[in-house]
């Protein structure tokens, strides 16, 4: 039998236009590969199920060719697939291994998007940050609440969403580098129904920010089996590196943090019922409902999300343009939600979560840590400082918001 494909992959349509086919790429970081598959061996990957062989997979090549020299590009695709670690066999389990060893022996979670999502050198990245954050462009200036519990920023690239970015960042003032900030970041690729921890300090070109390892090893202890300690995705996960980045630039490299990355709450998105449902879920989420109460003064939230995904590369039939035709009923749903978070009405948001049979139909990949932030601070009020939909490339459309919260 050939070895199954993974199913972890992040497979698209390819955006080259002179190499159509699929688009085929670790979102786990474990390889640096990236494959297009031309549309000829294309047709032919729903035999990577581990349940064909390798004739059936020349028999497809030669019907769809009647050529049957075109059957050795079979073994060309089993050999490349191999060496690119994307198929479920020893090649990869061993390149698995290797990278989850080298992250927990690692002493510092070193920055993964540098260089690519933000500038790599620090003085670039404080002239670029700088423009981001100038009074001179973007949002007006918001009064800050009296009591500012914490905010939510975006996590799509920041050149895409820097005016929400600098909505939610300038609410911040230089003696916040006192506070221990808590980043709640959407675990994209994490196991679900569970919360990803790391001890290790947070790396950007700014410096290292310095995470609270008693409060993780209070949560270690306290969160049970929803927990999983030096998770993996932190060491490519940019939901929280973006935020570390920002909080440096505005309160400098020695800031405090309390990592965690939240898992999707799949068992409630598709079985009913709400997340604490499941018992390790209901457990996490009451330990740090109860560090919020011990810590309350000492600790700001950031929520590091996203909301809707629309448009072709995130499955759906029809392209999306931002601001534009089914995207306008997007913005209302959006809008709906978010007075939810706004309100405190933690039930009545996930419940909109919940609202299609099949999943959540807008895709949000924040409402894991919005629901995880609404239950551990439910005095939690907030504001809307700016809501945008970005269009990540023409056929398809982010959205996302700049939110204070205060008591």
């Amino acid at each position: 039998m050939l070895p199954m494909l993974r199913l972890n992959l992040d497979v698209m349509p390819s955006p080259v236009e002179d190499r159509p086919g699929l688009l085929m790429r670790d979102g786990y970081h474990y390889t640096p590969a990236t494959l297009v598959i031309p549309p000829l061996l294309a047709a032919c990957m729903d035999l990577y199920d581990g349940e064909h062989t390798m004739r059936d997979v020349k028999d497809r090549l030669y019907e769809l060719t009647g050529d049957f020299e075109a059957s050795d590009l079979a073994d060309h695709l089993l050999k490349t697939l191999d060496e690119a670690g994307f198929l479920e066999n020893e090649t990869f389990y061993a390149i698995r291994d290797e990278a989850h060893k080298g992250f927990a022996e690692a002493p510092l979670r070193y920055p993964a998007h540098s260089g690519s999502g933000y500038p790599g050198d620090a003085a670039q990245l404080n002239e670029v940050f700088g423009e981001y954050m100038s009074e001179d462009a973007g949002n007006p200036q918001v009064k800050r609440p009296e009591r500012l519990i914490g905010f939510a920023a975006p996590h799509v690239s920041p050149f895409g969403g820097w005016e929400s970015y600098q909505a939610a960042y300038r609410l911040l003032k230089p003696e916040d580098r006192e506070k221990i900030f808590v980043v709640l970041g959407t675990s994209h690729y994490g196991e679900p129904d569970r919360f990803g921890l790391t001890r290790k300090p947070y790396l950007t070109p700014y410096g290292a920010a310095t995470t609270e390892v008693a409060l993780v090893d209070r949560l270690e202890r306290e969160g049970g089996a929803a927990v999983a300690m030096e998770d993996y995705c932190h060491s490519f996960e940019h939901s929280i590196e973006f935020q570390v980045a920002f909080l440096q630039h505005i309160c400098g490299p020695d800031i405090r943090i309390l990592p965690i990355l939240c898992g999707t709450f799949v068992q409630s998105i598709y079985h009913g019922g709400s997340p604490e449902d499941h018992d390790d879920v209901k457990r996490f989420l009451g330990a740090l409902g109860e560090l919020h109460a011990r810590e309350a003064d000492k600790l700001m939230w950031v929520l590091g999300i996203d909301m809707a995904h629309m448009g072709s590369r995130y499955e759906d039939e029809h392209p999306a343009i931002a601001g534009k035709g089914h995207m306008v009923e997007v913005e209302r749903r959006d809008r709906k939600r978010i007075h939810s978070m706004n309100a405190g009405e933690a039930d009545e948001f996930w419940s909109q979560v919940q609202e299609s049979d099949d999943g959540d139909d807008l895709k949000w990949c924040g409402s894991s840590p919005v629901y995880t932030f609404m239950k551990a601070v439910p005095e939690a009020r907030g504001q809307l400082l700016r809501y945008q939909q970005w269009n990540i490339d023409e056929h398809s459309v982010v959205s996302f918001a700049g939110i204070a919260y205060g008591r």
